[in-house]
This record gives structure tokens, C-alpha cells and sequence, in this order.
């Protein structure tokens, strides 16, 4: 009977027939993960399966590729330390959903399960709002490159420089020159100073938050006939509609 022990990330919990459901984890080793919990819908256990807490899982199958049990026990509800704060609390939702909805089931995810503990510490402890912002789109792009559509934005892709990088091409994901964007400027996506870029724009947290996701619903999304999930469209609009 197979059956693991691991820390994860709650991603998502569905009602299941009338009080159970199925909660889908991040875990540390063995990926995204879902299983069913018993009397997952109880007030009880509602309230620990927030999307965003930290969790010691327990996984139970009689065979393998059986969606199984979990054993959840609750280690921190970070939806909790964020209550007093709808930006962190979106910020929060994005992040779950674009995991839940873009990576492979049960493949590990290492690198992703360190920079979303890190980032889950940011969301929760940072007392600036540009700082974690700043920090979730560095995570977008390293979400990007573990899937397998990193972006290049430290050269120009038509001329091999670094220097007065200003834009991104919303096709190849290379930042592109001033000198090289030539009259082709208004096609591109601005490369803010925050990821690098040489040109100062009003909202640099928008134009970052505008390439990630250009990029996550062109390379992950619109391959499956999707759009990004609702809770990112909404951490968009609120990022577009701050003056930071």
C-alpha cells in the first residue's frame, strides 16, 4: 500500500459528495499532489484547508495512481496573518492558482517548493508592498523557467548587448535594446528598471505584472484553449490601479 509523509502548501480544497472534498497540496518531494480528505467541508477543517497554509500531509492509496487519502495537519495558516490586507490576500490567491493550474501532477518541484516558501515568508512578514510585489514577479518568471519558457531580459535578442535594454518582444521573451526597437517600440512590452530595464515608467510593478503574465497565458494558458485564472486577472487589475 503506498503511502508518504511531506509538507506542503494547500493549492485548493472542492467539496467532495456531502462533506468530504478533495485538496490539492504542494509538496516538498513529491509535486503537486490532490487527495481526498475526509470531512474536508467541516468547519473544523475548513478553516485549516485555506489555499496558502502550510500543512504536514500524510498520502494513502491502496495503489499509486489512486487519488487517495490525505491526513492533513495544519503547521501555519498564512491566509490568517494576511486577513487585514486585500493586496497580500490576493497576492496570495494568484499564486495558489497559477500553481494549482500549470504544474504536472505529481512531478517534484524543488526549486518552485523553496521560492514559494519564500515568498509565502514575504507575503506575510514584508512590511513593503513594492518589496513583494517585486518579489512575486521574480517568482512568475522562475514559475516561467521551471516550465520550460524562461525569459531572456540581461541581452538584447536582435544585437547580443546588455547595454539600454528597454523592451521585451511579447514573441521571443528577449529584451530588446532602444537602439534595436527602433520604430517597433509600440509593439513591444516595456522592461521596467525593477526587472532591469533602462526606461522609468509611472507603474513599474504594472508593466512587470503585465510581461509575466503576457508570457504565462501565452506559453501555459492559450495551448489548452484557458485563460489566466481569475484570481491572477484580478491581482493585475489591483497592481494596475495602485500608484506605487
Amino acid at each position: 500500500m503506498p503511502n508518504w509523509q511531506d509538507e506542503g502548501i494547500i493549492l485548493s480544497n472542492k467539496p467532495y459528495a456531502e462533506l468530504h472534498s478533495v485538496t490539492t497540496i504542494l509538496t516538498k518531494s513529491h509535486g503537486r499532489h490532490a487527495g481526498l480528505v475526509l470531512a474536508g467541508q467541516s468547519s473544523k477543517k475548513r478553516s485549516m484547508l485555506q489555499p496558502g497554509s502550510l500543512v504536514d500531509a500524510q498520502w494513502r492509496a491502496r495503489l499509486d495512481e489512486q487519488l487517495g487519502t490525505f491526513k492533513l495537519e495544519l503547521s501555519k495558516n498564512y491566509s490568517a496573518l494576511m486577513i487585514d490586507s486585500p493586496l497580500r490576500l490576493c497576492a496570495l490567491s494568484s499564486m495558489c492558482s497559477l500553481l494549482e493550474s500549470s504544474l504536472p501532477e505529481r512531478e517534484p518541484q524543488p526549486t518552485l517548493w523553496q521560492a514559494t516558501t519564500a515568498l509565502l515568508q514575504i507575503l506575510s512578514l514584508s512590511k513593503n508592498d513594492n518589496e513583494l510585489l517585486n518579489f512575486l514577479v521574480n517568482w512568475e518568471l522562475g514559475l516561467l523557467q521551471e516550465l520550460g519558457f524562461a525569459l531572456n531580459l540581461e541581452t538584447c535578442g536582435v544585437t547580443g548587448s546588455t547595454q539600454e535594454l528597454a523592451y521585451v518582444s511579447p514573441k521571443s521573451g528577449s529584451a530588446i535594446s532602444k537602439l534595436a526597437a527602433g520604430v517597433y517600440a509600440d509593439r513591444l512590452l516595456v522592461l521596467p528598471m525593477c526587472l532591469g530595464g533602462h526606461v522609468r515608467v509611472d507603474n513599474e510593478l504594472a508593466a512587470g505584472i503585465k510581461i509575466t503574465g503576457h508570457f504565462l497565458q501565452k506559453n501555459i494558458y492559450s495551448p489548452i484553449d484557458k485563460q489566466l485564472p481569475s484570481a491572477r486577472q484580478r491581482l493585475a487589475n489591483v497592481v494596475e490601479s495602485q500608484d506605487w
